[in-house]
C-alpha cells in the first residue's frame, strides 16, 4: 500500500501539473504551489495555537487532551501536505485543516485500528 501511494501520488501530481501549467502557464503554476504553502503555513499557525491552548487548558483542568493531540497530528500532516509541492496534496492538507473532517478521519482510523486488533 505504501509503495503504490510513492509511486501513485508523484504521477498524479505531475499530470495535474501539466493540466494546471497547460491552462495557466509555467509562472502561474508555480505562482500557486508557492501561494498554498505560504496559506499553509499561517493556517497552521493560527489552528496549531489555537489547538496548543486548548490542550493547555485540558492539561490545567486535569484532563489529558487527547483531542487535542489527535487535531495536532492531523494539523501537521495538513501543514506537510500543504508544504509538499502539488495541487492534490494541497487538497487533501486544506481538507484537514476542516474540524469536521479531521474527526472523521480520525474515526476512521481509529475504528480500522480497533477492528485490526481484534482480527
Amino acid at each position: 500500500m505504501i509503495f503504490f501511494l510513492f509511486v501513485a501520488i508523484p504521477i498524479i501530481e505531475i499530470a495535474i501539473f501539466i493540466q494546471v501549467g497547460g491552462w495557466l502557464g509555467v509562472l502561474p503554476t508555480v505562482g500557486l504551489i508557492v501561494l498554498t504553502a505560504l496559506v499553509g503555513t499561517l493556517l497552521l499557525r493560527w489552528q496549531g495555537m489555537t489547538t496548543l491552548g486548548r490542550a493547555r487548558a485540558a492539561i490545567d483542568r486535569g484532563a489529558m487532551p487527547v483531542a487535542e493531540l489527535v487535531h495536532g497530528l492531523f494539523l501537521l500532516v495538513a501543514g506537510l501536505l500543504l508544504l509538499t509541492p502539488g495541487f492534490a496534496t494541497d487538497l487533501l492538507g486544506l481538507l484537514l485543516f476542516i474540524p469536521a473532517i479531521r474527526l472523521s478521519v480520525g474515526g476512521i482510523i481509529l475504528h480500522r485500528l480497533i477492528r485490526q486488533q481484534q482480527s
